[in-house]
């Protein structure tokens, strides 16, 4: 009896601290275990405009944008079931960075992170060669 309370105690506590909050790339937070990996950050040297469009694309393409924030260009995606938010920002005039973060209702999912993170380069290809 002491055995199973003592183990249904430790259960507890262990799901209680493995919960919490995660911020997204928009700025906001959502319910989510913090310690998976569910972000992937690349670097571009082309200019802002050209990535956020690339971005929209891609979004599209894969699943359903749900917001389009044009005042700091972040977008919210869902794709396959999971949420996807992504960053563009400029970081000197000359790089511009692009954070992809996937989360589904079990945790991070950095494979499709990095698959909407591929995708966004090889439509910046396409846009450039056409």
């Amino acid at each position: 009896m002491r055995i199973k309370s003592l183990f249904s105690l430790a259960v507890s506590t262990a799901l209680i601290l493995s919960s919490g909050c995660v911020g997204t790339e928009t700025g906001k937070s959502v319910a989510g275990v913090p310690f998976t990996k569910d972000t992937i950050v690349s670097r571009y040297e082309k200019p802002l405009p050209q990535l956020v469009n690339a971005t929209r694309v891609v979004l599209n393409r894969n699943g359903k944008l749900l917001v389009d924030n044009v005042v700091n260009n972040t977008f919210q995606a869902k794709v396959n079931q999971h949420n996807v938010w992504v960053k563009v920002a400029d970081l000197d005039g000359r790089i511009t960075v692009v954070s992809v973060q996937s989360r589904s209702s079990l945790g991070g999912d950095v494979d499709l992170a990095a698959e909407i993170s591929k995708q966004i380069a090889l439509q910046l290809t396409v846009a450039q060669n056409q």
